[in-house]
């Protein structure tokens, strides 16, 4: 243990999470969390923390320190460990506001690289997922599979169904999550540290996704715990937001289920130092907005139905933005099956997107529905069935983008279907893989299949699945009488 320690902490010194002042310090933290009474500092190597973590959760387990040996037991402890070198919330934040004073860039760099230094990103466990990029007619979009958040053991799934429930945090976005310990059904967060910031005069926190599933994958969240709710404000603060930290893309989650993200009870959005294909994709059909005529209006060439504007003006993008998100919000269109509301309940709103582009301030405003039918329980506006052996889930603020982000499933259902297709086998006779036969047997014969190319052409076909999921989750479709509908709505902004 002693070389563990030592191992840790030169770690902590290497990185700047310890200060030499501080080492004695954090080696008798370790030593009180180790139960142990003595200790000899050992030179050693230093490995990938990883590794000094396993070891160290090993070491736990023998001694007794950890109950039974499950991933969440050992994450629960090996967040313990990194929470005695993980500098106090003020250290960091006067940290971030020094390099910020300098350059925003400079900021971000460094908190990027701090939270992945304290393993609150798992470096070794996002390097698993599953990425590539595949051409499409929209052009280069992005696929991962993601195998960084761990499955839950049965054991630690049963426990946390017995354990009585805690509303402290209130969720995992809330600000009291910096430093707590965390339990059987709530992550450790000992290591994680939040920067405070202003969005319109309200106060936010940004923090870093621990499953990054893009370059500096941040999160910005409210710092009341109120649910998601698009609206003239948001569309200031995303704006706001891109003025603090020009290098960076941030969007939000529509604000209704279906569409919406996961986590609908806490205002947040999503951004980081990422281009994304929608980005990249042009104007296809200009068009101007009553008494917003300084603002560059257009439809993007994209599977969803997509309005960009552009101003350097931030407060003319906001009011535009606000303009057509309240015209949607009430706008019905039987012939195009789009209802604003059944019965009371609403289906429109909006996915935005704000970034700069030179000195220009750009959003990208994503029109959403809702709507359920006896047909489509899951959303009209949604991945249709046949495409759920791919994509079941929501289509989120990242995919909207055009990042896939797919379940880690695919991971070993590819890898069976790779060898069935190029071993001849009857895909139908095998049910790890069933699910996929209807889907091959639309591509199947498009191929000449080897063992050398199976990958690449499962990659590419995997792509164009998702693409069609876009295209469901589309308002308006991508044919004349769609492009037509489209056009009836713009008339009236």
């Amino acid at each position: 243990m002693d070389k563990l320690i030592s191992e840790l902490v030169s770690y902590g010194l290497e990185t700047g999470l310890v200060d030499v002042d501080d080492k004695v310090y954090v080696i008798n933290k370790l030593l009180e969390l180790f139960h142990k009474k003595e200790f000899a500092w050992n030179d050693e190597r230093v490995r990938p923390l990883h590794s000094i973590l396993s070891d160290m959760t090993d070491c736990a387990l023998q001694i007794g320190l950890i109950e039974e040996d499950t991933i969440t037991n050992r994450d629960l402890f090996d967040t313990k460990i990194m929470g005695a070198l993980t500098p106090a919330p003020a250290v960091v934040r006067n940290k971030f506001k020094e390099l910020y004073a300098k350059n925003p860039k400079n900021a971000t760099d460094f908190y990027y690289k701090f939270s992945q230094d304290t393993n609150y990103i798992r470096k070794d466990r996002i390097i698993k997922d599953e990425k590539w990029n595949s051409n499409t007619e929209y052009g280069k979009i992005d696929i991962t599979i993601n195998l960084s958040k761990p499955e839950k053991d049965p054991r630690d799934i049963a426990k946390a169904a017995n354990q009585k429930k805690n509303d402290y945090p209130k969720c995992l976005l809330c600000e009291e999550n910096e430093g707590y310990a965390g339990h059987i059904s709530h992550p450790a967060r000992q290591n994680h540290r939040i920067i405070p910031l202003k969005l319109a005069g309200q106060d936010y926190f940004m923090q870093y996704s621990p499953y990054v599933y893009y370059n500096e994958h941040c999160i910005v969240f409210n710092a009341e715990h109120i649910p998601m709710k698009i609206d003239k404000n948001v569309f200031i603060k995303l704006l706001d937001f891109v003025k603090q930290f020009p290098h960076y893309t941030i969007g939000s989650n529509a604000d209704l289920p279906i569409v919406g993200g996961s986590i609908l009870s806490h205002d947040h959005f999503q951004g980081g130092a990422y281009t994304f294909a929608m980005a990249k994709a042009p104007y296809e059909y200009m068009f101007d907005i009553k008494e917003f005529e300084d603002v560059r209006a257009g439809i993007v060439k994209w599977p969803m139905s997509v309005i960009r504007l552009q101003s350097s003006n931030a407060e003319r993008l906001a009011d535009a933005s606000n303009h057509i998100l309240n015209a949607w919000r009430i706008y019905t269109d039987e012939e195009a099956f789009i209802l604003s509301e059944t019965e009371g309940v609403p289906h429109n709103t909006i996915t935005p997107i704000a970034r700069r582009n030179g000195e220009l301030f750009e959003m990208d405003l994503v029109l959403r529905n809702n709507i359920t039918t006896e047909k489509s329980p899951w959303g009209v506006y949604h991945p249709e069935e046949k495409l759920h052996h791919i994509k079941k889930e929501n289509i989120g603020l990242i995919e909207v983008m055009g990042l896939a982000v797919l379940p880690a499933r695919l991971q070993k259902e590819m890898s069976i279907l790779a060898d069935a297709l190029v071993e001849g086998k009857d895909i139908r006779a095998d049910a790890n893989i069933e699910k996929h036969a209807d889907w091959v047997d639309e591509w199947r014969d498009d191929y000449d299949i080897t063992s050398a190319n199976i990958n690449t052409i499962l990659q590419k076909e995997t792509a164009n699945v998702f693409i069609k999921v876009l295209e469901c989750s589309g308002v308006y479709k991508r044919t004349e009488d769609g492009k037509t509908a489209f056009k009836r709505f713009l008339s009236v902004l």
